[in-house]
């Protein structure tokens, strides 16, 4: 689906800082334009990552281009695969040894999360370092 997204044109020495009217929030920064689709998809995916919300639809561009807030840069309309967000959750059976249920437990409950928060976000985490 086709969103726009403002970039605040870089230089040298900064990045293209990218903006979502459409998602509060949301942003992200490349050095590259070529690096801009990905980026732009990687950091929707990241902002609704465990939302229960829905994502909203597209403004449309000509109710964007006047407003104040977006001066200096440039528009773009991206296309983002909103199939690779999928917030609802999937119960699972999973096995592990008792002593590690209790480590992980105890960690969740320390950093206010629950064992399904933790053990998604180690997940992520392993992933996104070991591409």
């Amino acid at each position: 689906m086709l969103y726009a997204v403002y970039v605040h044109v870089g230089d040298a020495d900064h990045a293209h800082g990218v903006t979502f009217p459409d998602f509060p929030g949301c942003f992200s920064a490349v050095d590259d334009w070529s690096d801009l689709p990905a980026a732009v998809q990687e950091a929707v995916e990241a902002h609704f990552s465990g939302e229960p919300d829905t994502v909203p639809p597209p403004t449309p561009l000509e109710l964007l281009v006047g407003q104040a807030d977006y001066v200096g840069g440039v528009w773009m309309l991206v296309d983002l695969d909103l199939s690779r967000i999928d917030s609802q959750p999937m119960r699972l059976n999973v096995s592990l040894p008792s002593h590690l249920v209790q480590q992980i437990d105890a960690w969740a409950k320390a950093h206010h999360m629950t064992r399904s928060g933790f053990l998604a976000s180690a997940a992520t985490q392993a992933m996104a370092t070991r591409s």
